[in-house]
């Protein structure tokens, strides 16, 4: 964040936390039920990953080790408080099929040296000892700022399987060169030439090192992108397509909402000759088009064996914006802030024109939770349809199909008078969440609609949506398009309805899943 420190960040967003919550101001409305609504209910996911309490924001990439995943996430236990303690330290959270995680604690811990608090890396897992540490230590590149002046490169180290880790003294392994934004490391082993490669975020740069030993960086590179906001969080990877084709991505997380663009995922498909990044097109395409997508991490598919799958990635995002990130009840109410997003497979696919990009579906351990499927099978609907289901967090599943329609969708969340919902479908030539009509963490107005494109002259369409007590997760026909979006409906809003506009539309094999995670 250009400006201001993220300690300084979350000191600002914890005081007056509680009650600090508010809903869009252009429907007063709303703001007067939500108000008289508040802790009515638990507003705390029930499928989705949450920190137990205080706060979380990025997610680290997860490692796999020993048949289970090893989840890292910015943790700050002092959020409440605030004050000289404020900042974040990694906490650990592990998993087998990414939708039930175990709680670990803390893993690398703030202000156990003069550097103070601990903020985005990368954890690798030094499988050869180059960094001496001992063959199959977690190693842990990250950002600290002492004293929030200068941002730099430090190395911790586990030799338990990444549970506790140490620091390799408080000297940078890769100092600051004299630049203000200069964060985010991002590790990976390239093993095609025997050393390891770090992208850093550098303002508009995602700048490359190269390494022997992980201790010593030398830069060889870099790849600037201008007009999507200071680039944050980079991710670099390969995978291949079902056509046998290989691609490099290059991702990072930006705020393009001053270009009119997502506040999300940026990616670039391309080649990679370990030192210079060369993309497929020079706008970036956008792995989420939601507004609450940030700081998103991707990372290896491997099955219960270990086997790497080359042809997928999983993802996984924190569903919150810097823009409005204290501003939630779940603190109030729950005691926490900090959410993240279903757990998604990613895979790249070629295009009609020949072009290629990823394509995101949820986590296929969800299907191992459900618990209750509501099959509402062919439903036609010519204007609006008030459905026999209610609830606060589901997956519903429809393909809705016309022959001549102006728009069609889903009134999710819906309170019982009608006055309060969440919009999600299609409209001309484009698919949309709207969070405009429920209580939103935007209190400016200004972003409540998110929007992709859409081709209305197939005459069908697709909707995957994951709602839960605070989010919406839209996934439209093969998941090119996603939307991930932050909503505080009232607890006691859980109707649901169809509707179409200008038209009549089947929507066909509606189904409905609940799912129980421990």
């Amino acid at each position: 964040m250009p400006g201001i420190s993220r300690r300084s960040l979350f000191i600002a967003s914890a005081v007056g936390a509680v009650g600090a919550w508010v809903p869009t101001g252009s429907r007063p409305a709303v703001a007067a039920s939500a108000a008289a609504a508040a802790c009515t209910g638990s507003y705390r996911a029930e499928y989705h990953f949450t920190v137990p309490d205080q706060w979380m924001n990025d997610p680290q990439r997860p490692v796999w080790i020993d048949g289970e995943y090893r989840y890292y996430y910015l943790y700050n236990p002092d959020y409440s408080t605030g004050g000289t303690t404020a900042g974040t330290a990694w906490r650990l959270a592990t998993s087998r099929d990414l939708v039930s995680f175990t709680d670990r604690g803390i893993a690398v811990p703030k202000d156990t040296t003069p550097n103070g608090d601990v903020w985005s890396g990368s954890a690798v897992i030094d499988t050869d000892n180059t960094g001496g540490f001992g063959a199959g230590a977690v190693i842990v590149l990250v950002t600290m700022a002492p004293g929030d002046v200068t941002q730099a490169q430090y190395l911790y180290y586990s030799t338990d399987g990444g549970r506790t880790f140490t620091n390799h003294g408080t000297a940078p392994v890769l100092p600051n060169p004299g630049v203000r934004d200069f964060r985010d490391p991002k590790v990976i082993r390239d093993e095609e030439r025997g050393r390891w490669v770090m992208a850093l975020a550098e303002n508009d740069k995602v700048g490359f090192y190269h390494s022997a030993d992980l201790k010593s960086w030398t830069y060889v590179g870099g790849f600037i992108k201008g007009g999507i906001g200071v680039l944050e969080c980079p991710d670099l990877f390969r995978i291949r397509a079902a056509d046998g084709t290989w691609k490099w991505v290059l991702g990072v997380s930006a705020n393009g909402k001053g270009s009119g663009l997502p506040s999300t995922y940026a990616y670039w498909t391309g080649s990679f000759d370990g030192a210079t990044f060369t993309p497929d097109l020079s706008d970036p395409q956008w792995l989420d088009h939601g507004w609450d997508w940030y700081a998103a991490v991707t990372f290896e598919k491997r099955d219960a064996n270990g086997t790497l799958d080359p042809g997928a990635r999983y993802a996984i995002g924190w569903m919150n914006h810097w823009d409005y990130a204290g501003t939630t009840p779940t603190m109030e109410c729950d005691g926490f802030n900090g959410t993240d997003s279903i757990v998604r497979e990613i895979t790249l696919k070629r295009a009609a024109d020949g072009t290629y990009h990823l394509a995101s579906q949820p986590v296929a351990g969800l299907d191992d939770h459900v618990s209750r499927t509501v099959d509402l099978g062919d439903l036609e609907v010519n204007g609006s349809l008030l459905l026999d289901y209610t609830g606060t967090a589901y997956e519903l599943t429809t393909e809705i199909n016309w022959d001549r329609l102006t728009g069609a969708g889903l009134q999710l969340r819906r309170s019982s008078d009608g006055g309060r919902h969440i919009d999600a479908g299609i409209y001309g030539t484009y698919a949309f969440v709207n969070r405009g009509y429920t209580v939103s963490p935007d209190s400016s107005g200004r972003w409540q609609e998110s929007r992709s494109p859409f081709d209305p002259s197939a005459g069908t369409v697709r909707l995957r949506i994951l709602i839960d007590r605070t989010s919406i997760e839209m996934f439209v026909d093969d998941g090119r398009y996603v939307h991930s979006t932050e909503v505080f409906p009232d607890p006691a809003d859980t109707g649901l309805a169809l509707f179409t506009i200008d038209g009549t539309a089947v929507f066909r094999n509606t189904v409905i899943r609940e799912f129980t995670v421990a």
